[in-house]
């Protein structure tokens, strides 16, 4: 493995006194040495945006990655990292209202793509140019052996200069942060980094569900689960009458479908008008086992009024990421062990958004406006323009 340091103040935040890219295996992706890379840089308090934030809030996001609650570490960060090869393998299919989305933009467009995964959106459109940047590293590292810009960065804490880019797009991001305040930051963040009447794209699952019974099959978070890993800091809905304490079933959790891909790109000249596909590919199983010295969630009655829960990622024995990671990750409570399904099985945080949620994070903003909102397939979307 080959570790160096470039400087790359072309598109870095804070670039009189540059960030350090700590490379982990140079390869060329584009006009870039960037490959595996972890942004080292410390939080720029000169960012237009930062002189509203408190003393505490700026310290904390000086170190936004060790600052990242546990829960997301292990169940959003650890779990990504060790199913990255597989859950790559299910991500292929463009969902059309994001393709509607980057067809509209100007052609020589700057997009950033904030949560990039395995980089499906990037170089989405010949046209334009895309940097991606993802928590995972081994995402990342599958993005630039394909040879596309991205770096490691959080997304609380983007890396790039304000007012870079043209466009910004977070596809199934926000739901993976614990607290209001990670969500808002995260805003933030992408209506930063864009030019004065730059777009963004965010995208998050619905509680609303198309399919009612999803939820029923999903593992809710006890309120004391909550408490523990998320505290107080993130406002959530509960209802009326509290879990119902029973032993969870093995119940089927059913997929969340992703279109297969037509291989057309061909425009869409109306964006209300798009067919649409709910992001997400996965069929699994809820082990039977719920609590161990990490975990503390009981399965009862679920409902709409629930926001936190955790979705199983069902990893197949036979996958070659199995014999290596997947091992510890059962060993230390991580993971679990379906022999049923031949599978094992990951659980991922979700908080999944109710009607109305985006909006209201984005309502105190001053430099940005709605420009659109719209509900599809499963998905409560919002665009925003920086003004």
């Amino acid at each position: 493995m080959v570790i160096g340091v470039v400087y790359l103040n072309r598109w870095l935040k804070g670039a009189s006194s540059p960030n350090k890219i700590v490379m982990s295996g140079f390869r060329t992706c584009g006009s870039s040495k960037l490959g595996t890379s972890v942004i080292g840089g410390e939080y720029d308090a000169r960012d237009e945006q930062s002189a509203s934030l408190s003393p505490d809030i700026k310290e904390c996001l000086a170190s936004s990655v060790q600052c990242t609650p546990e829960i997301e570490k292990k169940y959003v960060h650890r779990v990504y990292d060790a199913i990255a090869p597989h859950f790559s393998s299910t991500r292929f299919a463009k969902w059309p209202k994001v393709a509607t989305f980057l067809n509209s933009l100007a052609p020589g467009s700057l997009v950033l793509d904030a949560g990039c995964g395995n980089g499906k959106y990037l170089g989405f459109t010949p046209d334009s140019f895309f940097i991606g940047c993802d928590i995972s590293a081994p995402l990342v590292g599958i993005c630039a052996d394909r040879g596309h810009e991205v770096v490691v960065a959080d997304a609380v804490n983007l890396p790039y200069r304000t007012g870079y880019g043209d466009a910004a797009i977070s596809i199934a991001v926000l739901h993976h942060l614990s607290t209001e305040i990670r969500r808002k930051k995260a805003i933030d963040e992408l209506v930063r980094v864009v030019k004065c009447g730059g777009l963004v794209l965010i995208t998050v699952w619905a509680v609303e569900q198309e399919d009612k019974t999803l939820l029923n099959k999903w593992t809710p978070l006890t309120d004391k689960y909550v408490d523990e890993w998320i505290g107080p800091g993130s406002p959530r809905t509960r209802s009326s009458s509290p879990f119902a304490v029973s032993s969870p079933s093995s119940s089927t959790l059913e997929s969340i479908p992703e279109a297969e891909e037509n291989g057309s790109k061909e425009k869409l000249n109306k964006f209300r008008d798009s067919s649409s596909v709910m992001e997400g590919s996965e069929n699994g199983q809820v082990a039977s086992e719920a609590k161990d010295h990490f975990m503390d969630f009981e399965a009862g009655e679920k409902s709409e009024s629930h926001q936190e829960y955790f979705v199983p990622w069902h990893l197949p024995y036979h996958r070659a990421e199995v014999s290596g990671a997947s091992v510890g990750a059962v060993a230390n409570g991580l993971a679990k062990k379906d022999d049923k399904k031949g599978a094992i099985v990951y659980n991922r945080y979700y908080h999944v958004f109710s009607q109305g949620e985006l909006e209201r994070l984005v309502s105190g903003m001053k430099n940005a406006v709605v420009v659109d909102r719209f509900y599809d397939k499963s998905n409560w979307c919002i665009i925003l323009r920086r003004t």
